[in-house]
């Protein structure tokens, strides 16, 4: 009988750390003077549940293997998501518990989309509320790529093992010491950002809502312009540095603090990662020049800058960019897929995957004109054999697959076909805002049906959590012993 007291001690733990989080918006209540119970109710509601989880499975074995590794992964996010809603649902917003989740959802993933339509005039601990949630789902995504994803070979991210010589067993010891380190760099990069917008002119409360969803690529604003509110170019080109700053693996960083000086440079990743962003903005940059007929520093800023938050996911906007014609669109859809960095807050398909993907099909290439020809696969320099390129060519097809399934769902729900192909693509890559009119730049996710809701919150877990995460619990022999 399989034993899984070790997930259940965790989701506890990882409780009972949510619900003192919550303590936090009941103090900005206190300073806003907008006390109510609704976070006092959540935050004891959460902390009870996690005690009664850990408590009964003290008696805990003191490792993780694989199965229980898995269970974890998708148990954590969804566990965080249903508890996290309780202060939406408590509130003086009125969300019935679809909105509430739908928030929670988009909070945890660091997808960005809201339901909340005067965010101008929402309580300050609401919007604090959806700051935590991104923070806390964007360094979760951190430490479970790089201690748990690798182990679990969702989807080609058994490259960034830590060790060749780890294994399931060993997850937890490992884990601790390298999440006290992501943590304390999250939390720096947290607090510089965060000194930078105040420096450039946002509030206290501005700088430190802001901060925390822009190192986490969330995208959560507190006004309905989103970063376009403060019309200031210096706070959009902060936002575009640390946007990147928390795109790039963060075991760079500690590479970096470990000695390797050189790693931001050559890390093969990042140096991908940063010619798409600036290939895509030349591309807009001229198609925009030669549509409108106009130079201007203006135009590179808003490009630049959309560029930079639709590529990493986080969804943050200072123009409608919906207006900027049929090709813009179709170009932002295809940023979309591609995403950031592995090891990083950002989604999509990610960075590692395009680049073999490419090589793979290359050698394809090569061996139609020399048949006999041996062509190997490497990828910053380790061979990439037959059963990594499967994992990697599986992953994409799958994700593929499931962003159709979704616009064919949200097609059958009443959506339009903008609507429903943006909104997949949006909800699987964990960007936020869609295209058209309902949920474009300049709207958001309220008037849609309840049943869209739930879908596209699907949709963001599994994109959040690499699909496979979620897709193998489906399998009866997962089950089995």
């Amino acid at each position: 009988m399989p034993n899984y007291k070790t997930v259940f001690f965790t989701l506890g733990i990882l409780q009972i750390i949510l619900g003192i989080s919550m303590i936090i918006p009941i103090i900005f209540q206190m300073i806003f003077n907008e006390i109510d119970s609704s976070f006092i109710g959540a935050s004891i509601i959460t902390i009870v549940f996690g005690v009664l989880f850990t408590l009964s499975n003290l008696d805990h074995q003191k490792k993780l293997n694989l199965q229980q590794a898995f269970l974890l992964t998708a148990l954590s996010w969804l566990s965080i998501a249903v508890f996290g809603s309780l202060p939406f649902i408590f509130s003086d917003l009125e969300l019935n518990v679809t909105d509430a989740f739908f928030e929670s959802m988009s909070g945890i993933t660091t997808t960005g989309s809201t339901i909340i339509t005067n965010l101008n005039s929402c309580p300050k601990s609401i919007l604090i509320w959806r700051a935590i949630l991104q923070w806390l789902g964007g360094i979760g995504i951190i430490v479970m790529a790089i201690t748990l994803m690798p182990i679990m070979n969702v989807g080609g991210m058994q490259l960034f093992k830590i060790s060749s010589n780890d294994t399931s067993e060993k997850i937890l010891p490992k884990s601790k010491q390298i999440s006290q380190r992501l943590i304390i760099i999250y939390s720096i990069l947290t607090l510089l950002c965060a000194t930078f917008y105040k420096m450039f002119g946002m509030s206290y409360f501005d700088s430190l809502t802001h901060s925390m969803t822009t190192i986490a690529t969330g995208g959560f604003s507190n006004y309905n312009q989103s970063i376009g509110y403060f019309q200031s170019a210096s706070i959009e080109v902060t936002a575009i540095i640390f946007i990147i700053l928390g795109s790039i693996p963060f075991i760079t960083y500690i590479k970096f603090l470990s000695g390797n000086k050189k790693i931001f440079i050559s890390d093969t990743q990042i140096k991908s990662f940063l010619k798409i962003i600036l290939i895509s903005i030349i591309i807009l940059f001229i198609y925009l020049i030669l549509k409108n007929k106009n130079i201007s520093v203006e135009v590179l800023r808003q490009v630049s800058f959309n560029v930079v938050s639709i590529l990493t996911g986080t969804g943050y906007v200072t123009h409608g960019f919906d207006d900027w014609g049929s090709f813009p669109l179709i170009f932002f859809l295809i940023l979309m897929f591609i995403g950031g960095c592995a090891g990083s807050t950002a989604c999509g398909i990610k960075i590692f995957r395009i680049q073999i993907l490419y090589v793979f099909l290359v050698n394809q290439l090569k061996k139609i004109i020399y048949p006999r020809g041996i062509f190997i696969i490497k990828y910053d320099n380790n061979n990439v054999d037959d059963k990594f390129m499967s994992s990697i060519i599986s992953f994409i097809y799958l994700y593929i697959t499931i962003f159709f399934i979704i616009t064919a769902l949200l097609s059958l729900s009443g959506l339009d076909f903008i609507t429903s192909i943006s909104g997949a693509a949006t909800s699987i890559s964990n960007v936020g805002p869609g295209l058209g009119d309902l949920i474009g730049p300049n709207g958001n996710f309220s008037l849609m049906p309840d049943i869209s809701k739930w879908i596209l919150s699907l949709a963001m877990i599994l994109g959040r959590l690499e699909l496979f995460a979620i897709l193998v619990l489906f399998l009866p022999s997962f089950w089995r012993n």
